[in-house]
């Protein structure tokens, strides 16, 4: 896909079910065509119903801070659905998302369309782009990736290598983390270095979580060179599950992504109070989960791993041993 709130946003991936614990906002039913929004204009949006791979907002997230969080999330939310839910063909799906790009831009001037069916989506967003100033490009990212996903998906695609699977993370999941970073006023280099390590790893975590669900509807997320240094393809991936060369590629990434999940980690001891403990359970999470797929091996063409209540222990104590001195994984 808080307070640290990574915002994480693939649908449906832990069962760690979590929405906005705040009264929602939507979008103003009467001023006027392009007029510029106030927060206060705002009623009744849809509900966020979504479950997410790690936390969208939780209690802990400070209060001045839950409406834009919220508006980023619906934003992200609504896009990745045109791209990702239902069942219209790849020409709609990128027609709709040029539509809501312009919505972007006109939001990014200050200027809500409200016959638009995105005008709850860009009433808040606009508030929220004017008062904390972010940086719109990196929504514009977020849409890029989108685009993206809806081409791969058309012309059967997937990824050359582990750096070109690694730029659609800069796109897709990285501009979350430097968002969400701009909220709390955080824009140092090695924090927005370290935030990038983060949210791609989240990334390629929630990919090796889901190919029984990604490669049955043509998504494979293993690089290709790497597939094909084991000797396997993506077409029939799903074939060679338990054998040891699908065994290799499943480990062979966990490894990677453990080892950039590691090296970043420390973004934890930047980030303040509350905020700064929720992202250390939403690494620690992930890492559960990296667990469990790397348990699983191959078998994770065939089954998705799911945290359970017996894992909470496990992740709490791996949190209180993330000091302020020493980030043990």
């Amino acid at each position: 896909m808080t307070e640290w709130l990574v915002v994480y946003f693939s649908s449906e991936s832990l069962p760690i079910q979590s929405q906005f614990p705040f009264e929602n906002t939507g979008f103003a039913r009467h001023f006027p065509k392009a007029q510029s929004p106030t927060m206060t204009e705002f009623s009744s949006s849809p509900a966020i119903t979504h479950s997410e791979n790690f936390p969208v907002a939780s209690v802990l997230c400070p209060p001045a801070l839950r409406s834009p969080i919220a508006a980023i999330y619906h934003f992200a939310r609504t896009a990745d659905d045109m791209a990702d839910e239902g069942d219209a063909p790849a020409a709609q799906r990128l027609s709709d998302l040029a539509a809501y790009r312009e919505a972007l831009r006109l939001a990014s001037q200050g200027q809500v369309n409200t016959e638009s069916p995105w005008a709850w989506v860009f009433g808040p967003l606009a508030h929220t782009l004017q008062n904390f100033e972010l940086p719109v490009q990196l929504l514009h990212d977020l849409l890029d990736a989108f685009v993206q996903d809806v081409e791969k998906t058309r012309d059967a695609q997937g990824y050359a290598d582990t750096a070109e699977l690694r730029d659609y993370c800069r796109r897709s999941a990285n501009p979350v983390g430097r968002l969400l970073l701009h909220l709390y006023g955080i824009r140092d280099d090695n924090s927005l270095a370290q935030s990038d390590g983060v949210c791609t790893a989240l990334q390629l975590i929630n990919f090796l979580q889901d190919p029984s669900r990604d490669l049955p509807r043509g998504r494979c997320y293993f690089p290709q060179d790497a597939m094909e240094a084991l000797q396997l393809r993506s077409d029939n991936l799903v074939f060679y599950a338990g054998t040891s060369a699908a065994n290799a590629l499943v480990v062979q990434s966990c490894q990677a992504t453990r080892q950039l999940m590691q090296s970043s980690a420390a973004l934890v001891h930047r980030i303040p109070g509350r905020s700064g403990w929720e992202l250390r359970f939403v690494i620690q999470g992930a890492l559960r989960v990296l667990d469990k797929v790397e348990g699983l091996q191959s078998q994770v063409f065939k089954q998705r791993p799911r945290l359970r209540w017996w894992d909470a222990p496990i992740i709490v104590w791996r949190v209180l041993r993330m000091t302020d001195t020493a980030t043990i994984l």
